[in-house]
Protein backbone atom coordinates (compact mmCIF):
# COMPACT_ATOMS: atom_id res chain seq x y z
CA UNK A 1 0.00 0.00 0.00
CA UNK A 2 1.58 3.37 -0.96
CA UNK A 3 1.16 6.28 1.45
CA UNK A 4 0.98 9.47 -0.04
CA UNK A 5 0.89 12.90 1.71
CA UNK A 6 -1.84 15.32 1.02
CA UNK A 7 0.46 18.72 1.01
CA UNK A 8 2.89 17.44 -1.26
CA UNK A 9 0.10 16.15 -3.92
CA UNK A 10 -2.35 19.73 -2.95
CA UNK A 11 1.01 21.19 -4.80
CA UNK A 12 1.37 19.32 -7.46
CA UNK A 13 -2.38 19.74 -8.12
CA UNK A 14 -1.84 23.53 -8.24
CA UNK A 15 1.68 23.33 -10.33
CA UNK A 16 -0.44 21.39 -12.76
CA UNK A 17 -3.29 23.90 -12.52
CA UNK A 18 -0.99 26.82 -12.89
CA UNK A 19 1.08 25.37 -15.74
CA UNK A 20 -1.77 23.64 -18.17
CA UNK A 21 -2.79 25.81 -21.11
CA UNK A 22 -6.78 26.32 -21.85
CA UNK A 23 -7.15 24.25 -25.21
CA UNK A 24 -7.59 27.00 -27.94
CA UNK A 25 -9.93 24.44 -30.39
CA UNK A 26 -13.56 24.08 -29.97
CA UNK A 27 -13.70 22.74 -26.90
CA UNK A 28 -12.76 26.13 -25.11
CA UNK A 29 -16.26 27.13 -25.60
CA UNK A 30 -16.73 24.81 -22.33
CA UNK A 31 -14.63 27.60 -20.46
CA UNK A 32 -15.05 30.63 -18.67
CA UNK A 33 -16.82 33.22 -20.41
CA UNK A 34 -17.98 34.65 -17.40
CA UNK A 35 -17.79 34.85 -13.48
CA UNK A 36 -20.54 32.32 -13.42
CA UNK A 37 -19.01 29.20 -14.75
CA UNK A 38 -19.71 27.62 -11.78
CA UNK A 39 -23.25 27.88 -11.58
CA UNK A 40 -23.50 26.97 -15.01
CA UNK A 41 -21.50 23.98 -14.64
CA UNK A 42 -23.57 22.62 -11.74
CA UNK A 43 -26.82 23.34 -13.30
CA UNK A 44 -26.05 21.63 -16.57
CA UNK A 45 -24.61 18.23 -14.58
CA UNK A 46 -27.81 18.39 -12.21
CA UNK A 47 -30.23 18.61 -15.33
CA UNK A 48 -28.63 16.66 -18.11
CA UNK A 49 -25.84 14.30 -16.18
CA UNK A 50 -27.51 12.48 -13.14
CA UNK A 51 -30.34 11.94 -10.63
CA UNK A 52 -28.05 11.59 -8.33
CA UNK A 53 -25.90 14.84 -8.56
CA UNK A 54 -26.48 17.49 -5.97
CA UNK A 55 -27.01 21.25 -7.49
CA UNK A 56 -26.71 22.41 -3.81
CA UNK A 57 -23.59 20.37 -2.91
CA UNK A 58 -21.62 21.08 -6.02
CA UNK A 59 -22.66 24.54 -5.43
CA UNK A 60 -21.22 24.95 -2.05
CA UNK A 61 -18.35 23.25 -2.43
CA UNK A 62 -16.74 24.73 -5.48
CA UNK A 63 -17.58 28.37 -4.74
CA UNK A 64 -15.91 27.38 -1.24
CA UNK A 65 -13.23 27.98 -2.96
CA UNK A 66 -12.26 31.57 -4.47
CA UNK A 67 -10.44 30.46 -7.61
CA UNK A 68 -13.28 28.36 -9.02
CA UNK A 69 -14.61 32.07 -9.97
CA UNK A 70 -12.45 32.79 -12.25
CA UNK A 71 -11.04 29.39 -13.35
CA UNK A 72 -12.48 27.21 -16.70
CA UNK A 73 -14.13 24.04 -16.52
CA UNK A 74 -11.07 21.98 -16.85
CA UNK A 75 -9.46 23.52 -13.24
CA UNK A 76 -13.17 23.53 -12.20
CA UNK A 77 -12.72 19.29 -12.39
CA UNK A 78 -9.63 19.30 -10.67
CA UNK A 79 -11.25 21.10 -7.70
CA UNK A 80 -13.70 18.46 -7.44
CA UNK A 81 -10.63 15.67 -7.34
CA UNK A 82 -8.53 17.46 -4.66
CA UNK A 83 -11.48 18.00 -2.52
CA UNK A 84 -12.14 14.55 -2.90
CA UNK A 85 -8.67 14.00 -2.49
CA UNK A 86 -8.70 15.78 0.80
CA UNK A 87 -12.13 14.27 1.86
CA UNK A 88 -10.35 11.08 1.58
CA UNK A 89 -7.59 11.94 3.82
CA UNK A 90 -9.61 13.13 6.44
CA UNK A 91 -11.99 10.11 6.20
CA UNK A 92 -8.97 7.48 6.69
CA UNK A 93 -7.24 9.99 10.06
CA UNK A 94 -11.27 9.31 11.60
CA UNK A 95 -11.32 5.87 10.62
CA UNK A 96 -8.40 5.25 12.74
CA UNK A 97 -9.16 7.24 15.49
CA UNK A 98 -12.46 5.10 15.43
CA UNK A 99 -10.64 1.42 15.51
CA UNK A 100 -8.47 2.79 18.09
CA UNK A 101 -10.29 4.18 20.51
CA UNK A 102 -14.35 4.15 18.95
CA UNK A 103 -16.44 1.74 21.38
CA UNK A 104 -18.14 0.01 18.25
CA UNK A 105 -19.07 -3.54 18.15
CA UNK A 106 -16.67 -6.24 16.29
CA UNK A 107 -18.83 -6.21 13.13
CA UNK A 108 -18.39 -2.41 12.77
CA UNK A 109 -14.79 -2.37 13.71
CA UNK A 110 -14.41 -5.05 10.43
CA UNK A 111 -16.61 -3.07 8.12
CA UNK A 112 -14.19 0.05 9.69
CA UNK A 113 -11.45 -2.15 8.66
CA UNK A 114 -12.54 -2.43 5.44
CA UNK A 115 -13.61 1.63 4.61
CA UNK A 116 -10.03 2.06 5.31
CA UNK A 117 -8.25 -0.29 2.93
CA UNK A 118 -11.07 1.42 0.34
CA UNK A 119 -10.01 4.74 1.30
CA UNK A 120 -6.52 4.15 1.01
CA UNK A 121 -6.91 2.57 -2.51
CA UNK A 122 -8.64 5.63 -3.20
CA UNK A 123 -6.19 8.17 -2.72
CA UNK A 124 -3.85 6.62 -5.20
CA UNK A 125 -6.86 6.35 -7.55
CA UNK A 126 -7.90 9.64 -7.35
CA UNK A 127 -4.28 10.70 -8.18
CA UNK A 128 -4.19 8.56 -11.16
CA UNK A 129 -7.37 9.79 -12.58
CA UNK A 130 -6.14 13.47 -12.38
CA UNK A 131 -2.88 12.35 -14.05
CA UNK A 132 -5.20 10.60 -16.54
CA UNK A 133 -7.35 13.99 -16.73
CA UNK A 134 -3.96 16.23 -17.26
CA UNK A 135 -2.77 14.33 -20.30
CA UNK A 136 -6.80 14.23 -21.80
CA UNK A 137 -7.20 10.23 -21.15
CA UNK A 138 -10.84 11.82 -20.30
CA UNK A 139 -11.89 8.01 -20.51
CA UNK A 140 -9.56 6.62 -18.17
CA UNK A 141 -10.14 9.49 -15.48
CA UNK A 142 -13.96 8.39 -15.84
CA UNK A 143 -12.58 4.84 -14.91
CA UNK A 144 -10.39 5.75 -11.99
CA UNK A 145 -13.05 8.55 -10.97
CA UNK A 146 -15.81 6.38 -10.91
CA UNK A 147 -13.72 3.82 -9.03
CA UNK A 148 -13.65 5.81 -6.22
CA UNK A 149 -17.58 6.94 -6.25
CA UNK A 150 -18.01 3.45 -6.13
CA UNK A 151 -15.44 2.87 -2.87
CA UNK A 152 -17.40 4.89 -0.91
CA UNK A 153 -20.52 3.14 -1.55
CA UNK A 154 -19.18 -0.37 -0.74
CA UNK A 155 -17.62 1.39 2.58
CA UNK A 156 -21.69 2.43 3.24
CA UNK A 157 -23.21 -0.72 2.47
CA UNK A 158 -20.75 -2.83 4.34
CA UNK A 159 -22.53 -1.56 7.61
CA UNK A 160 -26.07 -1.85 6.12
CA UNK A 161 -25.01 -5.98 6.31
CA UNK A 162 -26.20 -6.51 9.96
CA UNK A 163 -29.71 -4.83 11.50
CA UNK A 164 -28.90 -2.34 13.56
CA UNK A 165 -25.69 -0.94 12.56
CA UNK A 166 -25.39 2.41 11.95
CA UNK A 167 -22.22 3.81 9.94
CA UNK A 168 -20.81 6.21 11.27
CA UNK A 169 -19.01 7.45 7.64
CA UNK A 170 -22.27 8.32 6.01
CA UNK A 171 -21.41 11.50 5.92
CA UNK A 172 -17.93 10.95 5.00
CA UNK A 173 -19.34 8.56 2.35
CA UNK A 174 -21.66 10.78 0.81
CA UNK A 175 -19.27 13.60 0.23
CA UNK A 176 -16.85 11.89 -1.70
CA UNK A 177 -18.93 10.21 -3.88
CA UNK A 178 -20.09 13.74 -4.28
CA UNK A 179 -17.18 15.56 -5.46
CA UNK A 180 -16.40 12.52 -7.43
CA UNK A 181 -19.55 12.74 -9.19
CA UNK A 182 -18.50 16.77 -9.89
CA UNK A 183 -15.25 15.82 -11.53
CA UNK A 184 -17.04 12.79 -13.57
CA UNK A 185 -19.82 14.98 -14.74
CA UNK A 186 -16.79 17.78 -16.29
CA UNK A 187 -15.07 14.25 -17.76
CA UNK A 188 -17.82 13.31 -19.36
CA UNK A 189 -18.67 16.96 -20.66
CA UNK A 190 -15.01 16.96 -22.15
CA UNK A 191 -15.38 13.44 -23.48
CA UNK A 192 -18.38 14.83 -25.63
CA UNK A 193 -16.45 17.96 -26.67
CA UNK A 194 -13.38 15.60 -27.92
CA UNK A 195 -15.89 13.08 -29.61
CA UNK A 196 -17.81 16.06 -31.93
CA UNK A 197 -14.67 17.98 -32.29
CA UNK A 198 -13.26 14.57 -34.22
CA UNK A 199 -16.53 13.72 -35.43
CA UNK A 200 -16.45 16.73 -37.67
CA UNK A 201 -12.53 16.54 -38.57
CA UNK A 202 -13.98 13.34 -40.57
CA UNK A 203 -16.88 14.95 -41.59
Amino acid sequence: MKHISFSSIALCFLFFFLVTPTPNNSISTLDASTIDITNRTCKKCAEEYSKTFSYDFCISSLQAIPVSHVTNIHGLAIIGMELALENATNTISTIKYLLSYGTLDRFALVALQDCLELYEDALVTIVDGVAAFLTEHYSVANVKVSAVMEASTTCEEGFSDKTGVVSPLTEENHNLFQLSDIALCIIHMLSLAVYMVKKKEVL
